[in-house]
């Protein structure tokens, strides 16, 4: 990983020694040498989206974020064997953002399959803890997009977004079943391969995030994803 120039990687000791990252609020300045639209691929994985997005519009910008490093190679190892320019990956946790992108910095976000934190609201990427950080660094007209296995997290992002009368874009439950389609929805990460393998529908959400929105938390009970209640050895013995 520290071999690719475009993979930067901060512990959290040196964000204490710097007041702030050195590519905060000039990404696609002083690192892209551009000024094209950010897009951000939170909890990447193995960076399917954001190697997949980057190839098909050169006109953006593209970074991977994850903590995972030994996955996130994957897709630093192919935007370096095909030349991709408008590709960066980020090593760090997502609740740390605002610590490497400024106000308004980010066009798009992109939450790929995310652990849906069932038992614990703060950590749900889509929970207002980290809606607020997003906020931060989107832009005024900035698009989130959620696409999940859980229906316990797309219904309570659903919830959430109707709660504090978010502007939606697209939904579904069913996306291989909708007439929602383009070349962005038919992207397939590893994860998103194996849902589909064990018969589970893929859910979508896209939304905005107005500044001005007080956002609070749904207080309602939503049904735990029963598959998920398993291990994962588990969840392969039952072919879930």
């Amino acid at each position: 990983m520290e071999q690719f120039e475009h993979v930067f990687q901060c512990s959290y000791a040196e964000m204490l020694e710097r007041p702030q990252f050195e590519l905060k609020g000039c990404w696609s300045e002083k690192f892209f040498g551009n000024s094209y639209p950010i897009v951000l691929e939170l909890g990447c994985g193995k960076g399917e989206y954001t190697v997949e997005l980057a190839k098909k519009y050169p006109e953006k910008n593209f970074i991977g974020v994850d903590i995972k490093g030994a996955r996130m190679w994957t897709g630093a190892k192919v935007a370096f064997e095909e030349n991709l320019t408008n590709v960066a990956f980020l090593r760090t946790g997502i609740s740390f953002l605002d610590y490497f992108f400024g106000t308004n910095e980010v066009d798009e976000i992109w939450i790929t399959f995310p652990d849906p934190q069932m038992k614990k609201v703060n950590k749900r990427l889509t929970s207002t803890t980290f809606l607020a950080i997003y906020r931060s660094i989107l832009s005024s007209q900035g698009i989130i997009h959620l696409k999940t296995d859980s229906l316990f997290l797309f219904t309570y992002t659903s919830e959430l977004i109707k709660l504090n009368n978010l502007p939606v874009l697209a939904q579904t439950d069913d996306l291989y079943a909708s007439e929602i389609r383009n070349f962005e929805l038919s992207i397939k990460t590893y994860y998103e391969r194996q849902w589909l393998a064990r018969g589970i529908t893929i859910k979508y959400i896209a939304f905005k995030l107005p500044k001005e929105t007080i956002l609070e938390e749904p207080n309602i009970e939503i049904p735990f994803d029963e598959y998920r209640s398993f291990g994962r050895n588990q969840r392969a013995k039952l072919n879930i």
